[in-house]
């Protein structure tokens, strides 16, 4: 059997609010849904929080996940995620032994199932993947720049707009899971490389909390699509 581990970072700190990882979000600690989830996937080995705050811990711990204690040159707003795992990766292999598959799970993208990570693991088998992340489709999504004072049309052209049927699909990644073998972490210090696919999720499971206004919308969604049919 594969040791598929999940790593959840939830740092202590935030710029945009306060406390994120763990603001009541639908009655619970933000971070709380993603280990919840996580534990709830079947094919999941293990469930590790790796977190600088001792609050965090505790509530991974209640939910009877397993803990990392980061160090505080991991924990600040430059460190980078993909330093955060790696030193996760190195505890984990050290206790469990060698990883084969780590899913790799935001905290702030709690409007998802857990049958969204099963899929995504059951694509990366199937495909022969080396990486995978969640997205959403996006169909005709025009971006635009600012540069110079100028607006420029960075995925289209606007002077020869084409139908809505005439352009291929475009892709959102939608930050909620990575899917990756610790070979591509270690060799490109990065979450992504080799052969990368994708996992489609339902577009309202796309958004993010980063912000206040964020904590609404977003429960809105969770009572609405997750919580109303349970």
């Amino acid at each position: 059997m594969q040791n598929i581990v999940a790593i959840i970072p939830a740092r202590g700190g935030s710029k945009g609010i306060p406390k994120k990882n763990l603001i009541d979000f639908c009655g619970k600690p933000l971070v709380s849904w993603t280990i919840s989830q996580a534990l709830s996937a079947k094919s999941i080995s293990s469930v590790w929080v790796t977190s600088d705050s001792k609050e965090i811990l505790n509530v991974a711990k209640q939910l009877g996940a397993n803990t990392i204690s980061r160090p505080k040159s991991l924990s600040s707003d430059t460190s980078t995620t993909e330093s955060t795992w790696k030193h996760a990766l190195k505890i984990i292999e050290e206790k469990t032994g060698s990883v084969d598959i780590i899913i790799g799970l935001q905290p702030t993208s709690p409007i998802r199932e857990s049958k969204d990570i099963e899929k995504g693991i059951k694509i990366f088998k199937k495909s022969k993947s080396d990486s995978l992340f969640s997205a959403t489709e996006i169909g005709d999504f025009y971006i635009w720049q600012k540069k110079n004072r100028k607006l420029i049309s960075l995925n289209y052209d606007y002077e020869n707009r084409k139908r809505r049927q005439d352009y291929s699909k475009q892709y959102v990644e939608n930050g909620s899971f990575y899917i990756f073998k610790p070979d591509i972490l270690k060799k490109f210090n990065n979450r992504l490389g080799g052969k990368i696919e994708i996992c489609l999720m339902d577009f309202w499971k796309s958004f993010e909390i980063d912000s206040f206004k964020d904590i609404e919308l977003c429960e809105t969604l969770m009572k609405h699509y997750i919580l109303k049919s349970k």
